[in-house]
């Protein structure tokens, strides 16, 4: 990771380290070191969303870069857009954080830039010179709205008798999902659509529940959506409440697809977080997997290497490339139903041979990460991983982020998942004291 690029963008707190002035030395080093003649610009509903586009496209017009402000969209929108038009794309959203928080991603023709790239943008930010010319032009556009939809007229939207309700979090896909979910049943219930700068994934959204779960119990809904602050991921949810993850929904989709000859290669990408029992469904229904590292980018990477139609993380981040190139949580969402029609079944019947195994995520704060370094560590940890057994999930990784160490553990026996938590936790622990 560089000085301001992370694993997804910038990301920072807004109006401190995020602040105007960095987002118009972004827009300058956008212009000298891709020299676009015109950049695309959509946002989330942040309170400082609109701050950091106007700085960036300022960055940009200053030399000479023409610029279009597409308002609140998706960030899947962003990147379709930028991909259709071979432009640069830039979106302004942190995501599923809360809204204090904000990020840009930066789109080259559809796809997230290169490390090699990033370098460059980070060195003119630092140490470039500020340019001033002939300004270019400024407009706004309701191109990208259009074209998305363009995506959903050419798969079609069945109207749907289903019960439906969904959450956008008060984010960026909350007027494009009303506009699609309307078409499919104009009773369809939307919540969590009032965004007002500061509530974006407040209490809501892929990574807060409650509020869908107490519509589908409330109205009695047949099928749920909850979505996060920028649109690319998804959280589905049944009539009975039971919530279906990102690994859920990739085996859903998948097992179709299988039957429809539209699965290439017979191979779905998952990560090494994936639920063994997923991995097992999988492979009795003679579907191939391959397990990336955790994030979408490893996900992605694996997809277009190997011309893959599926993947995606339990997270809810789901790539159908047969359809789009980039994650969208509302496109999956409409796939879906699109199946449960086609099929005229329902998410249980589709999931009833998938048995969910046991998983236990543990921190250990406050620690030395080099202990994981040690031989001792490193035997242990291969020594449990014989233990375990081929349908098993165990990783042992630092935090990126934070002085602490995580261990996620899955096996079909919780008894033996509570044993080896506890073992590798006390081993760990111990260890690290005498560093």
């Amino acid at each position: 990771m560089g000085k301001y690029f992370g694993t997804d963008g910038i990301r920072g707190i807004a109006f401190r380290e995020l602040n105007s002035e960095l987002a118009f030395k972004v827009g300058q080093a956008i212009a000298h070191v891709l020299k676009p003649e015109v950049v695309v610009i959509g946002m989330d509903t942040r309170e400082s969303s609109p701050m950091l586009a106007y700085s960036i496209a300022n960055g940009l017009l200053a030399c000479g870069v023409d610029v279009k402000l597409a308002g609140v969209v998706s960030t899947p929108m962003i990147a379709h857009y930028s991909k259709t038009h071979e432009i640069i794309g830039i979106m302004i959203t942190a995501s599923h954080n809360p809204y204090m928080d904000n990020g840009i991603k930066v789109f080259n023709k559809g796809y997230k830039t290169t490390e090699d790239v990033e370098e460059k943008l980070e060195d003119f930010i630092d140490n470039g010179q500020v340019e001033l010319k002939a300004f270019g032009q400024f407009s706004l556009t309701k191109d990208v709205t259009l074209l998305y939809l363009d995506i959903y007229s050419k798969i079609g939207l069945s109207l749907s008798k289903l019960k439906i309700g969904y959450d956008s979090a008060n984010g960026a896909n909350y007027q494009i999902a009303k506009k699609i979910m309307s078409r499919i049943n104009p009773k369809a219930i939307q919540i969590s659509n009032e965004p007002n700068g500061l509530n974006i994934n407040l209490g809501c959204g892929s990574t807060h529940l409650k509020p869908i779960l107490e519509l589908v119990k409330e109205k009695h809904l047949d099928i749920a959506f909850s979505f996060d602050g920028d649109g690319d991921r998804i959280i589905v949810i049944d009539g009975d409440g039971t919530v279906y993850d990102g690994d859920l929904i990739i085996y859903l989709i998948a097992t179709y697809l299988k039957k429809k000859n539209l699965l290439n290669k017979n191979t779905v990408v998952l990560t090494k977080m994936s639920n063994p029992g997923i991995l097992k469904a999988l492979k009795d229904k003679g579907i191939d997997y391959v397990l990336t590292d955790v994030g979408d980018k490893y996900v992605f990477h694996e997809l277009y290497t190997n011309n893959y139609t599926i993947g995606g993380e339990s997270s809810g981040h789901i790539i159908l490339t047969h359809l789009l190139h980039t994650g969208d949580g509302l496109l999956v969402a409409v796939y879906l139903m699109q199946i449960l029609s086609e099929l005229k079944t329902s998410l249980k019947e589709l999931v009833k041979d998938v048995k969910m195994y046991p998983l236990k995520l543990t921190n250990i704060k406050d620690i030395d990460k080099l202990v994981l370094k040690k031989d001792s560590i490193k035997k242990a940890v291969e020594d449990v991983k014989m233990k375990l057994g081929e349908n098993s999930l165990l990783l042992v990784r630092p935090s990126g982020t934070e002085s602490l160490i995580r261990i996620t553990i899955s096996h079909e026996d919780e008894n033996m998942v509570q044993s080896v938590t506890t073992y590798l936790v006390d081993l760990i622990t111990e260890e690290a004291k005498n560093l």
